[in-house]
């Protein structure tokens, strides 16, 4: 079981993180959930012994991560943001390598390379040249090196940036094979692969914890009424148009939140946050501005609906 209380970083006066409190019970797979900036790789990296919190304590598997890290490491296995990879390395090569920083012995690393080559995928590029690979194989080489010691607790810092579509899928899929053996906890701020790979969700917002719970718990805490509506509307003339829309869009009845969002071809995206259906009444205070209304969408993932409600619709610094 992981226990963590009061975690804090601080880097000067700048606080990055906390302070923190959760537990995470053996076998779980956990998400850090949050916008870029949120505290998510800095949370990963301390329970990872590879930063010194600023405060708090973590114990793991009852050990005291901050007073002795050496023992935890050997419990842990890390895949961060970059994988640390030797790309003039083959595969197998740079596993062995691994594996004896890790402290195996020839006999253990004669057994537990050839399974991390097996649950990774990885079999066919073993004799490879690391620099020769794809990024979702290298991204494979990544968490290669984080269980080939068959640790008990698996970290994983966005295991699936700068993957394409089906390099996602294939690493959902391994992830979720991991989960039989792991405990695992990710982060990332895509919704769809937190919801599809984890258990249970922790909702960082400007290195504050701000919401915890399954998916389910999550959208149904007191999120049920919320509704998301994105508006387009064609930029006018003006300095002041983004301004008048936005006082348009305030006064539709229901209406009580309006964020701006980016400009792309001309077309200026809203987001409403309104406690009823208002996408009628919002078409309608447009067309009355005779403004061209170039989208309304409503948000359809109740997920994606909380985690902005939770993070405030900002980004993270």
């Amino acid at each position: 079981m992981i226990k963590v209380e009061n975690l804090s970083k601080f880097y000067g006066a700048r606080r990055a993180l906390g302070p923190v409190s959760f537990e995470i019970e053996d076998g779980e797979t956990v998400g850090f959930l949050g916008l870029n900036g949120a505290g998510k790789t800095t949370a990963l990296r301390i329970l990872a012994c590879d930063l010194r919190p600023s405060g708090g304590a973590i114990s793991i598997n009852g050990v005291d991560a901050i007073a002795e890290p050496h023992e935890v490491r050997k419990r842990i296995g890390f895949l961060p943001e970059t994988p640390p990879l030797y790309t003039d390395m083959t595969v197998i090569d740079y596993l062995r390598f691994a594996s004896e920083l890790r402290g195996l012995r020839k006999q253990d690393q004669n057994k537990r390379i050839p399974e991390a080559l097996e649950a990774t995928d990885l079999g066919d590029v073993a004799g490879d040249v690391i620099s020769t690979l794809s990024h979702g194989y290298r991204q494979r080489v990544g968490v290669a090196q984080a269980i080939v010691h068959q640790p008990t607790l698996l970290i994983l810092d966005e295991p699936t940036r700068g993957l394409d579509p089906v390099q996602i899928v294939e690493m959902r899929r391994m992830i979720q094979n991991l989960k039989e053996k792991h405990t695992v906890l990710i982060s990332s701020h895509i919704l769809t692969e937190i919801s599809q790979t984890c258990d249970r969700l922790l909702v960082l917002g400007r290195g504050e914890l701000v919401g915890s719970g399954t998916e389910e718990e999550l959208t149904h805490k007191g999120h049920d009424t919320t509704k998301m509506v994105v508006v387009g509307v064609r930029r006018g003339d003006g300095d002041d148009f983004e301004a008048r829309v936005a006082k348009a869009l305030f006064a539709v009845p229901g209406v009580s939140l309006v964020d701006y969002g980016r400009e792309m071809n001309g077309c200026l995206n809203f987001t409403l946050t309104a406690d009823r259906e208002v996408r009628g009444a919002v078409s309608k205070a447009i067309v009355a501005q005779d403004w061209e209304l170039l989208r309304l969408d409503a948000m359809t993932s109740e997920l994606e609906q909380t985690f902005i409600t939770l993070v405030g619709g900002h980004a993270g610094n």
